[in-house]
């Protein structure tokens, strides 16, 4: 993987502003600080003088569980005008591939505008149409490169910079931590929603931070950026070690348990197994009609660390299997910091396709657009172990990791 380094450069000298607030470790309470606890208590003199539109979902929260726009509605130092509601919708009704459209929020009577599957120019022309002079983006992300979040922060600041807008993105942190990238990398033939530009699997980054990326690496020009960071955030820690509220990004993402497993079992979407999708533990639990207790005792003989296996039986009350009994496995992960959920989802379908003679991939090729090559499929396909698939992706996930540790902004 190559990436310019030409936009960092044009950085220097542009419009372009990459602030953010200094970094530091916790304080004496472990308090964690996001970038919209930092903006409100500096009384959005960022925003100032401007009429302001946010990008952002239920996760935009308070500690105290308020969502930011019903707050920033109610204060007069700052002037909100429009809301952009991603995949899923703004206060969050729609399911996987769905939005809620155009609309009158009923709580604050604010103009609310949908940004999915929109990018470019025709997103550009929704930003104008707001009339808003500055977007800001506040949304959780979990840490996986095909949550579409983050192509929803990339898509608005190409977009707001062909508007001529300013941009400003509200740090939270990384569900699952940043202590790493990990996972294959992004080739550009295989650019999708589900991935735009070629970063790894699991990125390791904070959105703030792959706002940085993203303006001095694939924005030429770059947009107009403040980045908001947080403090009190480490790299190291899971998110429910601050106690911070957690708020469903999607309808199908209920836990940070849930966060931690996704970025490798995400791939079953790619396979004609379920996901888990229907019932309380998706991502979790994985099957298909015909599977029985071979999977589990295949996927234990892996030793993967940090995790064990349990032949599972569930009925999903939606998507794949609807309604039927099917077999499979849960995951169970013992210790979170061994745990390597890319490593894991490789062995899970590696060995679904040793122990269950009715795998498949979806007929569309999807599981490419989530891995980002044809190299998974093709490998699995062949007979690959786990160590031979995940050995194969080393070289561009360490060129990658390179380019990422320039615009880490915390320890």
């Amino acid at each position: 993987m190559r990436l310019s380094r030409r936009a960092l450069l044009a950085a220097a000298t542009a419009t372009a502003s990459l602030t953010a607030v200094p970094a530091t470790t916790a304080d004496a309470h472990g308090t964690l600080e996001t970038g919209f606890d930092h903006l409100s208590a500096d009384g959005y003199s960022l925003l100032a003088a401007q009429k302001v539109g946010i990008v952002t979902n239920p996760t935009g929260i308070t500690p105290d569980a308020r969502h930011i726009v019903d707050v920033m509605h109610a204060d007069p130092r700052v002037r909100l005008t429009a809301v952009f509601g991603p995949e899923h919708g703004f206060r969050g009704t729609a399911q996987a591939g769905g939005s809620e459209g155009r609309y009158d929020d009923p709580a604050t009577g604010l103009p609310v505008y949908d940004t999915y599957l929109k990018s470019g120019q025709p997103l550009a022309d929704v930003f104008t149409a707001s009339g808003v002079d500055t977007i800001v983006f506040d949304i959780q992300d979990v840490g996986a490169r095909f949550y579409t979040y983050i192509w929803t922060l990339y898509d608005c600041m190409a977009a707001a910079r062909l508007a001529g807008k300013r941009f400003v993105v509200l740090d939270r942190p990384n569900p699952v931590t940043g202590r790493t990238a990990a996972g294959p990398v992004l080739h550009r033939e295989f650019a999708s929603f589900v991935g735009r530009q070629p970063i790894a699997q699991a990125h390791g980054m904070t959105v703030g931070e792959l706002a940085r990326l993203f303006n001095a690496e694939f924005l030429d020009p770059p947009v107009a950026l403040d980045v908001v960071s947080m403090t009190g955030w480490r790299r190291s820690r899971l998110y429910d070690a601050y106690g911070l509220p957690w708020v469903p990004p999607s309808p199908n993402m209920p836990t940070p348990d849930t966060a931690l497993v996704y970025s490798g079992t995400c791939l079953f979407e790619g396979t004609n197994l379920s996901e888990g999708r229907g019932t309380t533990r998706p991502f979790e639990l994985l099957g298909a009609e015909g599977i029985d207790a071979r999977w589990a005792a295949a996927a234990n003989e892996l030793a993967l660390p940090g995790v064990r296996f349990r032949e599972a039986y569930f009925a999903p009350t939606f998507s794949k299997f609807q309604g039927r009994t099917v077999g499979g496995v849960q995951i169970h992960v013992h210790d979170r910091a061994a745990y390597d959920p890319v490593r894991t989802g490789i062995g899970l379908l590696v060995t679904a396709k040793r122990a269950w003679s009715g795998f498949a991939w979806r007929e569309d090729d999807w599981i490419d657009k989530l891995t980002g090559s044809t190299r998974v499929r093709t490998m699995t396909d062949a007979g690959a172990g786990p160590d031979e698939i995940v050995g194969a992706w080393q070289d561009e996930l360490a060129a990658f990791r390179r380019v990422r540790k320039e615009f880490l902004l915390y320890r």
